[in-house]
């Protein structure tokens, strides 16, 4: 399939407010700043489609984007910004528990983290939540168009390590140059397939 339509449906914090047809649904967590949107946009050939917060760490919100009525992405609550009050990343962390853990066409949880620095202990926290939660562990990293072609592995095999990744997943992103944009639809079609789900997104381009 080629997505025709897509819309923002709704920027949700409590279990009410969620869409209420169960589509399959993969979400994406990180730290504030770290690309999320910028990688949804990317994804769907779109610049302005996913919202972005001029401010880093101010959205406190699940928001719910659909794809020809056929499946959603999410992008849950940006977290570890230093200027963030420890009362709203408390209320941040139980808006995303709630959701990541009730949600049950959630088929998936990918876990973004900027891959010209070390993952944090926030990084580290969110990982072993989502490997605890039964998730696969999926990393993308980031913002690869920052670093030359030469350390791209290097910092591969760091983030490997700190976040105790083994043999999970691991794939470098560009929102700008769009390197490896169909590297993550190929995933997102086998994780749609090995759940049952007939959807498959097909390479409108040229892009690697």
């Amino acid at each position: 399939m080629k997505i025709r339509n897509m819309e923002f449906l709704i920027s949700a914090v409590k279990p009410d407010q969620y869409p209420e047809e169960p589509l399959p649904e993969i979400a994406f967590a990180g730290r504030s700043n770290v690309g999320k949107s910028s990688m949804i946009n990317m994804l769907l050939n779109r610049r302005n489609f996913a919202r972005t917060s001029s401010t880093p760490g101010k959205t406190q919100t699940i928001n719910f984007y659909e794809m020809d009525h056929a499946f959603r992405f999410v992008d849950l609550p940006g977290y570890g910004y230093a200027k963030v009050s420890k009362v709203q990343h408390e209320s941040w962390g139980g808006i995303m528990n709630t959701y990541l853990k009730g949600r049950e066409n959630l088929l998936e949880i990918i876990q973004l983290v900027d891959i010209r620095h070390e993952p944090t202990e926030q990084d580290q926290e969110m990982y072993k939540w989502i490997l605890d939660a039964g998730f696969s562990g999926i990393i993308i990293a980031t913002k690869s168009d920052k670093l030359k072609s030469s350390q791209i592995q290097k910092q591969i095999s760091i983030i490997r390590k700190k976040l105790n990744a083994g043999g999970s997943i691991i794939i470098p992103i560009s929102a700008s140059n769009r390197v490896n944009k169909y590297k993550v639809w190929d995933l997102f079609n086998e994780i749609f397939e090995e759940n049952g789900y007939d959807i498959k997104l097909e390479r409108q381009d040229g892009t690697k």
